[in-house]
């Protein structure tokens, strides 16, 4: 794992299996079921491993794993989370804004 990269979430499609990381279960309740549901419904869509991760500066970015399957589409798991990112907007810049001052201690965004 890159050092500066710290992985929120991740869901995979073949295993059927959901993770967040430990250093996040200080998150509402509402806010983690909203990421695991977003993990989940790209990983079963894109059938693949869908990851959540911040970067250092507070950043969310999505990556996905293929598993080797066939039926990976790069180009349309791109658009998908294009468009996630635009449905998901005000969620992923509280988070930004969560991690910053929780994780990153930048107390003066506040």
């Amino acid at each position: 794992m890159d050092n500066n990269k710290t992985i929120l979430a991740s869901a995979s499609y073949e295993k059927q299996k959901y993770y967040i990381n430990n250093d996040f279960y200080d998150l509402p309740q509402q806010i983690k079921n909203e990421i695991k549901t977003i993990c989940v419904i790209m990983a079963e869509r894109l059938r693949c491993v869908f990851i959540m991760r911040f970067h250092d500066d507070g950043e969310i970015y999505f990556e996905t794993v293929d598993d080797n399957d066939p039926n990976f589409d790069n180009i349309g798991a791109e658009l998908d989370i294009r468009e996630l990112y635009r449905e998901k907007e005000e969620l992923l810049s509280s988070l930004k804004l969560w991690y910053l001052v929780f994780k990153q201690n930048r107390t003066d965004l506040i």
